[in-house]
């Protein structure tokens, strides 16, 4: 199992020398990745400091050597798919192949897009992800792509130079369990980053739950990709030094099928975006199991 820590793109975190400090205190202490948010207002009703995730994730690029980075997650809907592949492709570069780009819908849906005049409608949503999705993969691969779509459109253009990882950086999929389409969609691809209905942001899901997780990608994976690695992603808050209280949280869900465990903060926790709180749980090192 492999252990990442997970922070929003706003607050003490909107700040790049943060973020800079924190991915590397993670690095040293033993974590194997460091994932932001991907927000541009996150909640109109409470404005608050708000910095570039790509941006952000360069810094803590360059100030580390071998911590994983990503987001958790972009919304590809609302984003150019030429413009994140060449963002996704830079900082696979400048940090030696170490980019995981994780991938869904965001929220909220009102503020994040109806604020700027986008579609809310998430049928329509789900479309321009999936078709984005496959864009992302065509223009990664450096080769000449023409695609002509319901949504995006491109004309015999290569993006060079392609990322460092081959043939692209793993794709995970975000959704609500126990929502099916969204975790057929991840099935497809190279993990899943489910958020459960029983259990909120920084808690913890039933175990389980989890294993009916599990079961189901499983079954939806295709033929081609059966036997190809695929992560599982759940987390929580875990004990920071007691190594048995570790075992009790995190392994039973080892055993139901998750394959990461990401350290976040439950989302009305007021520490959630404070440096302090997050370095100090960072330093303490990822749970002993």
């Amino acid at each position: 199992m492999r252990f990442s820590v997970n922070v929003p793109n706003f607050g003490d975190f909107s700040d790049a020398r943060n973020v800079a400090a924190l991915a590397v205190a993670a690095e040293e202490a033993g974590w194997d990745a460091l994932f932001l948010w991907d927000h541009v207002v996150h909640r109109k009703d409470s404005p608050r400091p708000v910095g570039d995730p790509w941006m952000l994730l360069t810094a803590a690029a360059l100030a580390t050597t071998r911590i994983g980075l990503g987001t958790l997650v972009t919304p590809v809907p609302r984003r150019r798919p030429h413009q994140l592949a060449r963002q996704v492709a830079t900082l696979d570069r400048i940090s030696g192949g170490r980019v995981v780009f994780a991938a869904g819908l965001g929220g909220p849906v009102e503020d994040e897009y109806g604020s700027f005049g986008e579609p809310t409608d998430e049928v329509l949503l789900a479309e321009r992800l999936d078709e984005g999705l496959g864009l992302l993969e065509a223009y990664w691969t450096g080769e000449p792509v023409t695609h002509h779509g319901r949504h995006f459109h491109a004309e015999d253009v290569a993006l060079l130079p392609p990322p460092v990882q081959r043939p692209r950086p793993p794709v995970w999929i975000a959704g609500f369990w126990p929502h099916r389409r969204p975790m057929r969609r991840a099935a497809r691809w190279d993990g899943a980053v489910p958020l459960f209905e029983s259990a909120g942001h920084g808690s913890a899901p039933p175990v389980d739950e989890l294993r009916d997780l599990v079961a189901y990608v499983r079954r939806h994976r295709p033929g081609d990709r059966r036997d190809a690695p695929f992560e599982v992603v759940v987390g929580g808050v875990s004990p920071g030094q007691d190594a048995a209280a570790a075992r009790d949280v995190v392994g039973p869900l080892r055993d139901a099928g998750a394959t990461w465990w990401d350290e976040r903060l439950p989302l009305r926790d007021p520490r959630l975006s404070h440096l302090g709180t997050v370095l100090r749980r960072a330093e303490q090192g990822p749970p002993r199991l």
